[in-house]
């Protein structure tokens, strides 16, 4: 099997039933993170605007999510019943999708992403 060479690609590429967890967390992803591209970086579904926002990817046991480690930071608390490292968070397959945090770190890697790329153009 060649390696996914689109997003479409790697999220087909699972089996079906993670083919289901991937699309919502692309969804979710994109719901708020308006405008940003999507493509693979290290051969992982990314989003990104002038730097990359956010990336995941399906393992056997979990989906990775890797949001950088400041937002691992800001969401330490509410990540507490997840494995994390520095800039990753392990999803269960066996479990739900926590959807609404999902959205609120990528949101807050927009957030981020804006004001840092404001401090380039003062």
């Amino acid at each position: 099997m060649s390696k996914p060479s689109t997003v479409d690609e790697y999220v087909t590429s699972a089996p079906k039933e993670v083919q289901v967890k991937l699309r919502e967390m692309r969804s979710c992803i994109s719901k708020v993170a308006p405008g940003a591209t999507e493509s693979l970086k290290w051969g992982m579904p990314a989003f990104s605007y002038k730097r990359i926002l956010v990336t995941y990817a399906f393992f056997k046991h979990h989906i990775g999510y890797y949001p950088t480690p400041s937002a691992i930071k800001a969401f330490t608390k509410e990540l507490s019943g997840y494995k994390t490292a520095a800039g990753s968070i392990q999803f269960p397959l066996d479990q739900p999708l926590p959807l609404n945090l999902i959205s609120m770190i990528a949101e807050f890697r927009v957030k981020e992403s804006q004001e840092e790329d404001k401090k380039w153009k003062e």
